[in-house]
């Protein structure tokens, strides 16, 4: 498959135009579509995102497990379960897309949910027994699969990446955008 923005279609359509139902729609010049493929971190990460949680996927199969359940079990193998508001935050996730990922886990009693006893209005997720045991079986899963990543990628490139999204990450929390540069904040 052609790398986006490299397909015959999108070749052709430098200055074309195309007939769409309702009339013609003029489309954005080829070099912009090129400029946004090759330069766009968030296309970048998303395309990275989605192949890595394919692999993953596919090498955590054996367990029932997804990458997201995967990274989810791992957040909560901890002594004090955190609230679920902080949860969602460590995993980038909104706060109703990781309570419906927490209520399969529960299902399968991989975790329970508990009333927060400082809060009773909010919920702390806590890995069972189980849950911890099909963590150990994946753990080994992911720690080779891993690997094998990393060692198709050149010495250090690794860490750079962690190290650069990480970066990535924070400066994307501090909420800096073109509307509040727009209006004035």
């Amino acid at each position: 498959m052609a790398p986006f923005g490299q397909s015959k279609v999108i070749t052709k359509l430098r200055y074309q135009t195309i007939v769409a139902k309702k009339g013609t729609v003029k489309l954005l010049p080829r070099e912009t579509v090129l400029h946004v493929r090759d330069t766009c971190l968030c296309l970048a990460a998303q395309r990275a995102a989605r192949r890595l949680a394919r692999h993953f996927d596919q090498a955590l199969k054996p367990t029932g497990l997804t990458n997201g359940q995967f990274s989810l079990l791992m957040a909560l193998n901890q002594p004090d379960p955190p609230p679920m508001g902080q949860l969602a935050e460590f995993l980038a996730m909104e706060p109703s897309t990781l309570s419906a990922a927490a209520k399969v886990l529960e299902r399968r009693g991989l975790i329970t949910m508990e009333r927060d006893p400082i809060d009773g209005r909010s919920k702390r997720l806590r890995i069972s027994s189980s849950g911890v045991a099909l963590m150990r079986e994946a753990v080994g899963i992911w720690r080779q699969s891993h690997a094998l990543l990393e060692a198709q990628l050149p010495p250090g490139a690794g860490q750079a990446l962690r190290e650069g999204l990480a970066e990535l990450t924070t400066a994307a929390l501090s909420g800096e955008t073109v509307a509040s540069h727009s209006s004035g904040s």
